[in-house]
């Protein structure tokens, strides 16, 4: 449905994003994961034909979005982070005036903007100015906007940005409810609302993929790792080091503060197994005092924190 190779685009000498290469299949949910200035922003509006890569490929069924336009914009749907809405207008003559735009029949137009309403949850708001509507509801308005055309392929950029709890829930039920039929490619910040909503994942960091899997493999991933702190007296951290990456299961050691005879260290567990017994055997058999010894479980937010932290 979507192929995407060697995407790149520079502002003068900056590189915002850097040949990145993905597919996406028809029927699949994708969230596109990144810390702000990751380059998110920047690949949906060269995939939506906004902007003009500097170099790469983009195909939309086949068609090249640089060659093709139009013929892709008639099948995509696009909801940006502040949907570009007219706020003096009625939310019902908005729709119908969209509808005109998209060219909408009409026999089929008052049937398409009912379905949307409902889809939307917009039917209490109809009569009112856009301008007077909460932020949720005006992000609702926008998703009406991006889907009037009934589009194969949904783009949203951040669709859940400054909303509430409740707002953000209500936002993620409408996404999923349109993913049962649609392609849906999305992005956001928040490493929850990707968890509960999309089918995959990939994480962009400086304008790099950094990872790109299904979500419940990227889950299952984070459990199977662990990192345990320890607090260790009477010993260096060469000492320590050299001592538990002998144990299988232990990738790394990374050293914390040190002061006096006192060491902080974390040790990284690539399996799913609680290595603090045998951590504490080989320590037990040193003159050491152990102060403190904690395991913490991994979870999807450290790993995204892992990937996209600035070294």
């Amino acid at each position: 449905m979507i192929h995407v190779e060697n995407l790149t685009k520079y502002y003068h000498q900056f590189c915002a994003v850097d040949q990145i290469s993905f597919d996406v299949p028809k029927g699949e949910i994708l969230g596109l994961l990144g810390p702000n200035g990751a380059g998110k922003t920047t690949t949906m509006r060269m995939m939506t034909g906004f902007l003009a890569p500097s170099s790469g490929e983009i195909l939309i069924k086949n068609l090249s979005i640089t060659e093709n336009p139009l013929e892709v914009k008639k099948i995509m749907g696009y909801l940006p982070e502040s949907a570009p809405l007219y706020h003096d207008m009625l939310v019902f003559d908005y729709l119908h005036y969209v509808a005109d735009i998209r060219e909408l029949q009409p026999s089929v137009k008052p049937g398409r903007i009912r379905d949307l309403a409902d889809l939307c949850a917009l039917n209490d708001v109809m009569h009112k100015t856009i301008g007077e509507l909460s932020k949720g509801y005006k992000q609702r308005v926008g998703l009406a906007h991006a889907m009037m055309s009934d589009p194969e392929i949904l783009v949203l950029d951040e669709p859940t940005s400054g909303l509430d709890p409740n707002q953000i829930i209500e936002i993620r039920e409408i996404i999923k409810k349109i993913g049962k039929e649609k392609t849906i490619f999305l992005s956001t910040h928040i490493l929850t609302e990707a968890e509960a909503t999309c089918d995959r994942i990939i994480i962009i960091h400086k304008g790099r993929i950094a990872a790109d899997d299904r979500t419940e493999k990227l889950i299952q991933t984070a459990g199977n790792k662990s990192v345990i702190n320890l607090c260790v007296q009477g010993a260096t951290f060469e000492e320590v080091n050299t001592l538990i990456t002998g144990i299988p299961g232990i990738s790394r050691t990374e050293k914390g503060e040190e002061g006096g005879q006192t060491l902080k260290l974390k040790a990284f567990c690539d399996v799913a197994e609680d290595l603090r017994p045998a951590i504490y055997e080989k320590i037990k058999a040193t003159p050491w005092l152990l102060l403190e010894f904690v395991r913490e479980t991994r979870s999807l937010e450290t790993i995204f924190r892992d990937l996209t932290k600035e070294n």
